[in-house]
């Protein structure tokens, strides 16, 4: 309920809804590290998957966790304070999340939250984050689902009329595309895509709804209604 209270702030007060964000996503991976492997993540090198201006960055190094961000789009690198190093003074590549310049199994925990949706290819960019990830480490790729509320994103919930529809709506009412336009920059991800790409990995440890408790966890499991009650993803694969 928080973050969703932070959410309308995410387009005219971006550090405010994405520093919120970044806060619960660096908790999260924690937690997954903890349960896996027993202890804090502290120490441990996490590269993140469009990373944009560095908010994440700052979180994780609460955490003490060595964070290095992937992000292709230059304006998002330098839209914070910080510029290309982003906030916290992080360090941020700029590169595809589909051919990461990075070697074999050279990461601890590789991150991405967010961002297949926004990607024509969204499970080359899962291949290619399991092959940095070290045997062992974690993967963890999260993404909002098409279906559910927030799949339309900026377009509210005229993404159910269909995307090109709703892509065409939002530039007529505001006289420009979208940020997040379908077809260009979002694209339709379901559960279960996810869970049959995860599932041919032999990696999979974990799938559940990011945003639910704990108890209502179980909708990921039924066909049909998780792609509408399920808003985000978690994947959480082990090389």
């Amino acid at each position: 309920m928080r973050l969703l209270s932070e959410f309308r702030y995410e387009q005219r007060l971006p550090s405010r809804f994405y520093g919120a964000l970044a806060a619960d996503t660096a908790a999260l991976v924690d937690d997954l590290w903890r349960g896996a492997r027993g202890e804090s993540a502290a120490g441990r090198l996490l590269l993140d998957i469009g990373g944009g201006p560095g908010y994440f960055g700052s979180a994780f190094a609460g955490h003490g966790v060595d964070y290095v961000a992937v992000e292709p789009d230059p304006a998002e690198m330098h839209a914070a304070p910080g510029g290309a190093t982003g906030a916290g003074g992080v360090g941020i590549v700029r590169a595809s999340g589909m051919a990461l310049p990075f070697a074999d199994d050279s990461v601890d925990i590789c991150l991405s939250s967010n961002v297949a949706e926004h990607v024509p290819e969204p499970w080359r960019l899962g291949d290619e984050m399991l092959r940095v990830t070290k045997p062992g480490g974690l993967t963890v790729l999260s993404y909002t689902v098409w279906l559910g509320p927030f799949g339309g994103h900026e377009m509210g919930l005229s993404h159910y009329l269909g995307g090109a529809r709703a892509a065409r709506r939002y530039a007529r009412k505001h006289g420009h595309a979208a940020k997040n336009n379908y077809g260009s920059s979002l694209f339709d991800v379901s559960v279960a895509d996810g869970l049959r790409w995860a599932g041919s990995t032999g990696a999979l440890i974990a799938a559940f709804p990011r945003y639910h408790p704990r108890w209502a966890w179980w909708v990921t499991s039924v066909p049909g209604l998780r792609e509408f009650a399920v808003s985000n993803l978690v994947l959480v694969l082990s090389p």
